[in-house]
């Protein structure tokens, strides 16, 4: 069990404060922030490094401001995200013209928070802030997204390659021409993340649409990544093809399974 001896409300100020005199030379706190910075911030010239996070579960980040470190942290309250607030000021008093970086951990809480003091810069008139918070946020949170999904990928196959079958179903024309929707997504799919796609069999359909194919897509967690397609997909639509204005359902199966190695070894 864990025990606060100073006053809970006082606990994050009292420890910043305490960093503050231990450091005189070196750290600097902005009285009723929550802020500390390196003491010769702004620098100017220097793209300035904030980060921040609640002070209950890990440390207030305080230890790791200074030359070559950060330029300033901001301690949240015990279990807390900084506020928004906390993150402008330490913007502003460490910005020194060439803009400020946000070092932000993948909480949901920080995440937001820094992102609202970025938009906060920009409506201070802080362009150059502003710009580079943004940026940076929205890319972190794309590529945290990305990574956590990638980390879930740990089948016995899911990094390989893989093949993709698309076939269309009961519906004729209708069904031949979803198939070739379906067909034409994961190519625009597979080529937007960057997978080579290689077409190995392609049977038309007899107006419109495809009644089969089966392409290849090569690229790192390629099967991990389409292997949930496999099934039967259905479209519901008034068809082009004629149909007396009538909604149709149309059917083609997809099934995916990965590039293996042939080689096999007998002992």
């Amino acid at each position: 069990m864990k025990k606060l001896i100073n006053a809970p409300e006082r606990v994050v100020e009292e420890m910043l404060r305490g960093m503050e005199l231990a450091h005189g030379g070196m750290l600097r706190l902005l009285p009723d922030n929550g802020v500390i910075l390196r003491a010769d911030a702004p620098v100017q010239g220097k793209v300035a490094l904030v980060s921040g996070g609640g002070s209950g579960h890990e440390p207030a980040h305080g230890g790791y401001v200074g030359p070559g470190m950060l330029d300033a942290a901001c301690a949240g309250s015990v279990f807390t995200s900084p506020t928004p607030d906390q993150m402008l000021e330490a913007t502003k008093a460490v910005d020194g013209g060439a803009g400020v970086f946000y070092v932000v951990k993948n909480y949901t809480g920080d995440v937001l928070n820094f992102e609202m003091a970025g938009e906060l810069a920009e409506a201070e008139g802080d362009a150059a802030t502003a710009d580079a918070a943004v940026a940076d946020l929205k890319s972190l949170a794309v590529e945290a997204k990305r990574r956590e999904i990638e980390s879930l990928l740990s089948g016995e196959a899911d990094a390989n390659d893989c093949y993709v079958e698309v076939n269309a179903g009961a519906g004729g024309t209708e069904a031949q021409d979803w198939a070739e929707m379906l067909l034409r997504m994961y190519q625009r799919w597979a080529e937007q993340r960057g997978y080579k796609v290689t077409m190995t069999e392609q049977s038309e359909g007899e107006e419109a649409g495809i009644k089969s194919a089966t392409m290849q897509v090569s690229g790192m967690n390629a099967f991990g990544w389409l292997k949930t397609e496999t099934g039967v997909h259905r479209l519901v639509r008034i068809s082009p093809f004629g149909g007396n204005d009538k909604r149709q359902t149309s059917f083609a199966s997809v099934y995916v399974y990965p590039v293996v190695d042939d080689k096999i070894e007998i002992e």
